[in-house]
């Protein structure tokens, strides 16, 4: 969320929410940062993963802000049949050509025996079948995600995911009766709480501004 904020301030054309909307991101992370923490236990971070994750969210707030720029600018021109979903189909070939390289490089040595290990547990059929639709289900989310974004803005799309992940946290816990500590609670209420806020404080209108007489 708070790359999503710095990138739509940063790259243009600037996507500036009203103070108030900013000031809410504050209890939003710290609403999850207090979530993670365990009582007796600390909050136990995997620094590479954590880093990874830093990478993941700058390159996803970027995706938003320039994917929704390019969007807002293409659907101008009615020459070029280029929507949201479209302009999305092509960020996705453009990824596949750039993550491939990568993907041959750090896969490639375990592929085989990650496969075989996989397909005599479950059957090849069933894994191929699994990978297929999870990819197929991955791509309409992310396609109906990008349409979404283009027309609220990266922070408030930023914002919304984050509120996802705690909500998904609570159902979770309450289908799979796991039990959720006093830090988990407190944590979860304090940032869907301030998403709500965010929501308010985004549509809030500016006053108009008073014609000189």
């Amino acid at each position: 969320t708070s790359f999503a904020a710095v990138v739509g301030l940063l790259v243009p054309p600037p996507d500036i929410k009203p103070p108030l909307a900013y000031a809410m991101l504050i209890p939003i992370v710290g609403g999850v940062g207090i979530a993670c923490v365990k009582e007796g236990k600390g909050i136990d971070i995997n620094v590479e993963a954590f880093m990874y994750a830093s990478i993941a969210n700058v390159a996803a707030a970027f995706k938003g802000k320039l994917g929704g720029s390019v969007t807002k600018a293409l659907k101008g021109d009615k020459s070029k049949n280029m929507d949201s979903a479209n302009v999305y189909a092509v960020n996705n070939f453009i990824s596949f050509f750039f993550t491939v390289p990568m993907v041959i490089i750090s896969e490639l040595p375990t592929l085989k025996e990650e496969w075989e290990h996989a397909a005599s547990e479950h059957g090849a059929q069933a894994v191929a079948m699994n990978i297929a639709l999870s990819g197929f289900f991955f791509y309409i989310y992310n396609e109906f995600a990008f349409a979404f974004t283009a027309n609220v803005g990266a922070v408030t799309s930023s914002v919304l995911n984050t509120a996802k992940r705690v909500i998904i946290i609570v159902v979770s816990a309450i289908l799979f009766n796991e039990a959720m500590d006093k830090n988990t609670v407190i944590g979860s209420a304090i940032a869907i709480s301030g998403t709500f806020a965010y929501s308010l404080a985004s549509k809030a209108k500016k006053a108009p501004k008073k014609k000189a007489e």
